[in-house]
């Protein structure tokens, strides 16, 4: 797979009053970052099904959903059913992952597979051969407007190599903590999709920062 930097905004960090108009405002980008939070599997509670169907309706650029939930099984196909471009779990939520993405993918999805900052690449690196998205959290799930942690990086790294070799095949993505510095850190190590939320809602222009977030994934990608 060429590297191509993707960049998806995260609307936990957009207006929810204005969720509508707040997918407009990131037409550029190219994936919209969809977080459902539980209330179980983080401590926080946000999006459901029904607002992403809502979203879905309206969004310029595919969505991404981000599933912070326990039994994802239980939910991740109505996800790829409403029209999400890729639906990503948890690994630690999971108890069969390589079921839940036949699931997801039978059901018009990509199929994501999370890991925490805490969770080792290693144990799944069979299990991702099922998936198309591995997610590295560059953050502790379940909260917005946290600082990039770049102990992290090794395990993009090494995910990089893995589909280097030929012995994955998937996008890498890197969520939490992204700005105009940690992408270039993030892009280096080997990520080609970019969750970014305050860098882009917070901005005066959304569609300067993502122009702004992908040149410099690029530059940091090309050496």
């Amino acid at each position: 797979m060429s590297r191509i930097p993707m960049i998806a905004p995260s609307l936990l960090s957009a207006d929810f009053a204005r969720l509508a108009d707040e997918s407009q405002r990131v037409a550029d980008a190219d994936w919209l970052h969809f977080d459902v939070m539980d209330a179980h599997f983080v401590p926080n509670l946000t999006f459901g099904l029904p607002v992403m169907q809502a979203v879905q309706a309206v969004s310029p650029v595919p969505l991404d959903c981000h599933l912070m939930i326990d039994a994802p099984e239980r939910w991740a196909p109505g996800y790829a059913e409403a029209g999400a471009r890729n639906v990503t779990v948890h690994a630690e939520a999971c108890t069969d992952p390589r079921a839940v993405a036949r699931d997801i993918r039978a059901a018009g999805a990509l199929a994501g597979l999370a890991l925490k900052p805490g969770t080792p690449l290693e144990p799944y690196v069979e299990v991702l051969r099922d998936f198309d998205t591995l997610l590295v959290m560059t953050v502790e799930p379940g909260f917005g407007g946290q600082e990039f942690i770049t102990e992290v990086l090794p395990k993009v790294r090494r995910a990089r190599e893995l589909v280097g070799t030929g012995h994955l095949q998937l996008f890498v993505e890197v969520d939490g903590g992204i700005n105009a510095d940690t992408i270039e850190q993030a892009a280096e190590a080997g990520a080609d999709v970019f969750v970014a939320g305050s860098a882009v809602y917070g901005a005066a222009d959304p569609a300067e920062a993502i122009a702004a977030l992908r040149k410099r994934a690029a530059a940091a990608m090309q050496g």
